[in-house]
This record gives structure tokens, C-alpha cells and sequence, in this order.
């Protein structure tokens, strides 16, 4: 298993300067870090100042979405080919606020899989449901469309290559985190998933959670025996809450 992945989500925050004053101070406590791979994915327009201070540091870079298609007429939307410009490792895809506010479905988030993996971005594919999908007992269900529609036509040498980030809609932004028995609960059922759609992969895919994640319930969530990593929105946006859930387990 690779190491436990923890990146931070920053969403619609941080201007420039805002964005190269937390690098430049958690750069320097970044190093304490040892058991865990950091990625760090501001909003596009401070990705490329970002990118030139964590050179040569243990912090990785990732964007927040991408369009499918390498260039064109797409007015407003940044491709694949932009972030590898900007030093991009990683991609979140599929995050629910995209599902749910612009209308993202699985299958365009499937072609933008496909590209990420084209162009050597690290996908980091997000499933989740929502509460009352949850309350009517069809998280199974809803995670299990999700997947299978995201990874459609991708092959496991490429599927090798996403991360999971289970994230419950509900426990988003809302200050309410899923229990650390209820996450590992689905984060085995999409471990096990996967072992069906793909052979001799599932035990080295990361599936991380991300919902609420803080200082105060990282190592129970990490704990766990499915759990291997955490995608941090708002505790990712203050330095010293990030290098803690970082830390966990140093």
C-alpha cells in the first residue's frame, strides 16, 4: 500500500498572496512530516506561484477540476495540458459541489478521467451520497453507480493510478462527519467493489475520506483498517489545523 495520501481541498479561497504566505510557513513544518504523501490544490489562479515554492519539498500539487478536452472553444475552463504546465500532480474529480452545482453527471466525470489519465494527472475520484439517500438505505447503490459509471472504459493499468476519496455529501461543509465505523463501513464496500471490477488492485488503491475531516478525528478515522488518507477542506485552509491532520501519526 502506498502511503496514506492527505490533500487539502481549498475550494473557493485564497487569493495569491494568501496562497503563497501558507505555503512558504507550512513548507518550513512540512518537513516534520514522514508517513504521509501531502498534496496541496489551491484555486487555478495561485497553482502556478504554489508550484514554484513546494520545488523541491515533500508537497505535491493538484487542481480542483479540469475539462476533458486538451484546447478549444470551451470559454472559462482550464485542460489537462494548463495544469501539467503548472506543475499539477493530482486532479479532484467528481467532487460533489461540481455534481451538484454545475451538473457534472458521471459520465462526463468519466471523460474527464480518462483524459487526467492521458496526460499523467493523478485522478482523485470522489463518490458519495447524500443524507436522504443515505436515510432510505441506498448509499451501497448510489456508490456503486458512481464507480462503476466513472470507471467505465478504463483499463487497470490506469485504474491503478486513482485515488478514491469517499466523501458523504451530508458531512461536507456542514460541520457533521460520518463516524469512523460508518466510513470504514464504505470505504470496504468500494475496496471490495473494486476487486470486482479490476483484479489484484484493491489492496493497493488509496481510498480516502473527506468530510469534516479535523485535527480531532483524523486518527480515528485513520485507524481504520479501509481508510488511507483524507481529503481536508475547510481545516486545510489554516495552517496549523492542516499540519496536525498531516502529523497524525508522527
Amino acid at each position: 500500500m502506498p502511503k496514506p495520501l492527505i490533500a487539502a481541498n481549498w475550494k473557493m479561497n485564497k487569493n495569491i498572496e494568501e496562497s503563497i504566505s501558507f505555503i512558504n510557513n507550512f513548507k518550513n513544518s512540512s518537513k516534520k512530516i514522514k508517513n504521509a504523501e501531502i498534496a496541496i490544490c489551491p484555486p487555478f489562479t495561485s497553482l502556478n506561484e504554489v508550484n514554484k515554492i513546494i520545488k523541491g519539498s515533500n508537497i505535491k500539487i493538484g487542481a480542483q477540476n479540469m475539462h476533458y478536452e486538451d484546447n478549444g472553444a470551451f470559454t472559462g475552463e482550464i485542460s489537462p495540458l494548463m495544469l501539467k504546465d503548472a506543475g499539477c500532480d493530482y486532479v479532484i474529480l467528481g467532487h460533489s459541489e461540481r455534481r451538484e452545482y454545475f451538473n457534472e453527471d458521471n459520465q462526463l466525470i468519466n471523460k474527464k478521467l480518462i483524459s487526467a489519465l492521458k496526460n499523467n494527472i493523478n485522478p482523485i475520484l470522489c463518490v458519495g451520497e447524500k443524507l436522504e439517500q443515505r436515510e432510505n438505505n441506498q448509499t451501497f447503490d448510489v456508490i456503486k453507480g458512481q464507480l462503476t459509471n466513472c470507471l467505465k472504459n478504463i483499463n487497470k493499468e490506469d485504474a491503478k493510478k486513482i485515488t478514491i476519496a469517499y466523501e458523504p455529501v451530508w458531512a461536507i461543509g456542514t460541520g457533521k462527519n460520518a463516524t469512523p465505523e460508518q466510513a470504514e463501513e464504505v470505504h470496504k464496500f468500494i475496496r471490495g467493489l473494486l476487486s470486482k471490477l479490476y483484479s489484484n488492485i484493491s489492496e493497493n488503491t488509496r481510498i480516502i475520506y473527506g468530510g469534516s475531516v479535523k485535527p480531532n478525528n483524523i486518527k480515528d478515522l485513520m485507524n481504520q483498517d479501509n481508510i488511507d488518507g483524507a481529503l481536508v477542506g475547510g481545516a486545510s485552509l489554516k495552517e496549523e489545523d492542516f499540519f496536525q491532520i498531516c502529523s497524525y501519526s508522527d
